[in-house]
């Protein structure tokens, strides 16, 4: 994962400092072939689908796809890009397509609760492809 595109160096965040319908900053997400490779042996997820184009395309998948763990994890980084000392309280996925391995996506997410009573914060995330696809979208509640 890269640091978050267009945007300047994160700090810790206040609750105080959160407002409803903030925009989390765009991460540029790398889930080459090498990258999912290393992601698939350490989470001994060793699956041809997720290492192999060819294997994956005679399974009936367009190509090699990206483990949804890994997804998930990817979707929890980009809040920690905006809020480094964010604690994820749960994530939610939905997987509406297979995230393709050498694709070009993008994580973002968007404040759409604010609990001032408990404290808790919920944002909805996004995986984007390059064709504007959302094929992973999520809700995260987090506190701060």
């Amino acid at each position: 994962m890269s640091k978050p595109s267009d945007t300047p160096e994160t700090s810790e965040k206040q609750f105080e400092d959160v407002e409803f319908g903030e925009d989390l900053p765009e991460v540029d997400v790398d889930v080459s072939l090498d990258t999912v490779k290393v992601f698939a042996k350490a989470s001994m997820m060793l699956a041809d689908r997720f290492t192999d184009h060819e294997a994956a395309k005679k399974a009936g998948l367009p190509g090699a796809i990206v483990p949804g763990i890994m997804s998930q994890g990817i979707l929890v980084a980009a809040i920690h890009a905006w809020a480094p000392n964010a604690k994820v309280l749960n994530v939610d996925t939905i997987f509406r397509a297979p995230l393709l391995v050498d694709s070009k996506p993008v994580a973002s997410g968007v404040v759409t609760d604010i609990d001032d009573d408990t404290k808790v914060i919920e944002v909805d995330l996004t995986l984007r492809n390059e064709k504007g696809e959302t094929p992973v979208v999520g809700t995260a509640k987090v506190t701060l």
